[in-house]
């Protein structure tokens, strides 16, 4: 099984993540936590962690780890700081140790920051992330939900290179995205949006299944 860490895990998306992953018989979720008292909720599942701060150095933290998902977020605190500069920070340290995949949560909106008056400083932060990522060498999958919601999964979406409305979808339905595209054969060096939708989605990722990096 592949080893698979999670930034952002200890996060309502980030938690479901480490969910599917467990269940998956290809992959092994690696919790990276920032704070000791973060042990326990994933020692409790059986699920191995790290410790990690998105501020700080992060060449550790990829070690001996073969795919990484980037979940986390600064919930408008020190955006620039954590969405950005602690994105970069993870892909440097991805780089360093030959990480086969790294995953991008990124945002509907971040490939033109300049028109999203709300949340502007995120979406400028996301768009330069998302630029660091394409540009870093490594295989990658970027995911640009909509608006996320609570509400239970569907496994039904919208998917394009780029969509023509806005909407939301749930946070179980963009994690089970972000796990699937780990798989080798899909979505390789490619940015997408998704939404909730009416299309399966493993129909929905067939069209991004290719191994072009």
């Amino acid at each position: 099984m592949e080893k698979v860490l999670i930034a952002g895990a200890t996060g309502a998306t980030g938690k479901k993540i480490v969910n599917f992953l467990k269940e998956s018989q290809y992959f092994e979720p690696i919790a990276m936590i920032r704070k000791e008292d973060q042990k326990s909720f994933f020692e409790d599942q059986n699920v191995q962690w790290i410790m990690g701060d998105l501020a700080e150095d992060l060449s550790h933290t990829c070690k001996n780890m073969d795919k990484v998902i980037f979940a986390a977020g600064s919930g408008g605190k020190n955006v620039v700081e954590i969405d950005q500069e602690g994105a970069k920070r993870f892909i440097d340290a991805s780089m360093a140790n030959h990480i086969k995949k790294f995953v991008m949560l990124s945002s509907m909106g971040a490939d033109q920051p300049e028109e999203v008056k709300e949340l502007h400083e995120y979406m400028v932060a996301k768009h330069h992330a998302d630029i660091y990522l394409r540009n870093s060498g490594l295989n990658y999958t970027i995911v640009r939900p909509g608006a996320l919601t609570n509400d239970g999964g569907t496994q039904h979406i919208q998917l394009s290179h780029k969509l023509s409305e806005q909407g939301s979808i749930s946070r179980t339905d963009v994690a089970q995205v972000l796990t699937r595209v780990l798989h080798d054969d899909t979505a390789n060096k490619e940015t997408f949006e998704i939404i909730k939708g009416d299309t399966l989605i493993g129909k929905a990722l067939e069209t991004m299944s290719t191994v072009k990096f």
